[in-house]
């Protein structure tokens, strides 16, 4: 499969439909959430805080149970019975690095998740260098992670991830706390895998820039889903759902990515 090739004639990889969920306290989170992502696809979603976004996430992999509805990934449904393999399938990598990293070095964090499924001597080996390298790590498989640049452990956390080979790769604000070289570097890197990416994000430039389809969530509803740049441009959706651009960042100027979507074919916007 060629980098980045979204296959639309494919069955998602991922299937979300009328997900609902309350947390214990009564809070109700989500409110009949659909989203279907395509293999290939970079999908960022957003919205303000407390729009649903990390409640959503918690369901691709079972953390959370769904109240109402159902989630699928690759055609297997999330529930008790399949958790194991729903967490292969759903890599998520979460804003703090060192929430996923506690091993003495980098290979031994890297090696944990594939161990733990049964992976062994060379195989073993060959998965941790293959992840690795993807993210332009390899060399610092021996150090410990907390001798490394933030940076550097945030691809070593992605790193983690693609040992367990996922169909679906999660970022919960990857940009966040980066310096504009790390900044670049991981979005090289994200780029560049062969895995379907959803990324929750309030960094909107990076959300041009890395994803080509912005899924805009408010009030634990999907309320907008179309091209990046097509969201980021409607002036009246971003101000109904409290996204603002950075000072001095106007998509206009900048553009759609290269090789992503121009805009024009509009927003599907729901009406809650």
């Amino acid at each position: 499969m060629s980098l980045g090739r979204v296959h639309p004639t494919e069955p998602p990889v991922l299937d979300v439909r009328g997900l609902a969920y309350a947390y214990p306290d009564g809070h109700q989170a989500l409110y009949g959430v659909d989203l279907r992502v395509r293999r290939g696809e970079r999908v960022a979603l957003l919205g303000p805080n407390g729009a649903g976004k990390t409640t959503l996430v918690l369901h691709l992999n079972g953390i959370l149970a769904a109240g109402a509805g159902s989630v699928e990934v690759g055609g297997l449904g999330v529930g008790k019975e399949t958790l194991q393999e729903v967490r292969r399938r759903v890599g998520i990598v979460f804003q703090d690095p060192d929430d996923q990293l506690f091993m003495g070095s980098v290979r031994a964090d890297v090696a944990f998740g594939p161990h733990n499924l049964g992976l062994r001597g060379a195989a073993l080996e060959r998965r941790v260098m293959d992840a690795l390298e993807q993210v332009q790590m390899a060399a610092y498989a021996d150090r410990p992670p907390h001798h490394l640049s933030f940076g550097q452990r945030r691809r070593v956390a992605v790193a983690t991830v693609l040992a367990m080979e996922p169909e679906v790769l999660v970022l919960d604000e990857p940009s966040s706390n980066l310096d504009p070289a790390s900044r670049r570097e991981l979005a090289d890197v994200l780029r560049s895998l062969d895995v379907t990416v959803l990324m929750v994000t309030h960094d909107l430039p990076y959300a041009l820039e890395l994803c080509p389809r912005s899924v805009v969530l408010h009030e634990g509803q999907v309320v907008a889903d179309g091209a990046t740049y097509d969201v980021l441009t409607d002036d009246a959706l971003m101000r109904a759902h409290r996204l603002e651009l950075p000072f001095g960042f106007d998509p206009r100027t900048v553009g759609p990515p290269p090789g992503g979507p121009r805009g024009g074919g509009g927003v599907d916007s729901v009406t809650p």
